[in-house]
């Protein structure tokens, strides 16, 4: 799981009790490394296509910028588009290693996670040519159960991939009411070519709910690892690594 939640006091790393992480929200510059890099292949190599589709371009200095189609270099991103980044480097980490494989991404809106389902409609001609569909949940439950309904599709014979990676998303709350399913999911297993990461954003201030609260100890109950990214860049690292130890365990 990646927990996706703020905290005002300092620089990453200081002043805080062990496992808070700095804010991820609002945009930041994102070095996108020679190691993640590696990861993925370009957009127009992953699709077959010469002419890769556009999303809305984000303008800097002057120029125009794709933020999901860039695979290297500095670029702005903000928390929300470096999620919708995480989709879309595994799918291309994937292709890279010869899997046939799709994505699967649904969850319930609340902040701070309010506005990741815009970003993923927004970002869809780049999620359709690698196969990741988006379907919000009508609750957070019916959204969880699916994904875990994703790492089954190894039991169809007519099945067109030969695995899933999938990305739950929802707040604090939304983790509570989803415990069941998320024990019986964790205990099933992902799937050889799955893996399931959970994004939970929690609202320790309570600012937009009506209680504080913290998924950590949810997450260790449900025998889930947690992984916190201080940096934007740290969501795609983490991203990454969370879905590939999901598949690997």
């Amino acid at each position: 799981a990646v927990d996706r939640r703020s905290d005002h006091s300092g620089k990453p790393g200081e002043g805080r009790m062990p496992g808070h992480l700095a804010s991820i929200r609002g945009a930041t510059h994102v070095w996108i490394s020679p190691s993640l890099r590696s990861l993925v292949r370009s957009f127009s190599a992953a699709s077959g296509s010469d002419e890769p589709a556009k999303s809305a371009p984000e303008k800097k200095a002057g120029k125009a910028i794709d933020v999901y189609q860039a695979d290297s270099g500095r670029v702005m991103l903000s928390g929300m588009q470096a999620l919708v980044k995480v989709p879309l480097f595994m799918g291309d980490r994937d292709a890279a290693r010869g899997f046939n494989t799709g994505g699967f991404i649904s969850g319930y809106r609340g902040s701070p996670l309010g506005s990741f389902d815009q970003h993923l409609w927004q970002a869809a001609a780049h999620l359709k040519p690698r196969s990741v569909e988006f379907v919000p949940g009508l609750n957070e439950e019916i959204a969880a159960t699916s994904v875990w309904g994703s790492q089954q599709v190894s039991l169809f014979e007519e099945r067109n991939k030969d695995g899933v990676f999938a990305l739950w998303y929802g707040k604090g709350p939304g983790v509570d009411r989803s415990g069941d399913v998320f024990k019986h999911a964790n205990m099933a297993g992902s799937a050889e070519k799955g893996g399931v990461l959970i994004v939970a954003g929690d609202d320790h201030a309570a600012k937009s709910s009506t209680l504080p609260h913290q998924s950590d100890l949810n997450l260790r109950d449900m025998n889930v690892p947690v992984l916190v990214p201080g940096t934007v860049a740290e969501v795609l690292e983490y991203g990454i690594i969370a879905l590939e130890m999901s598949r690997f365990t």
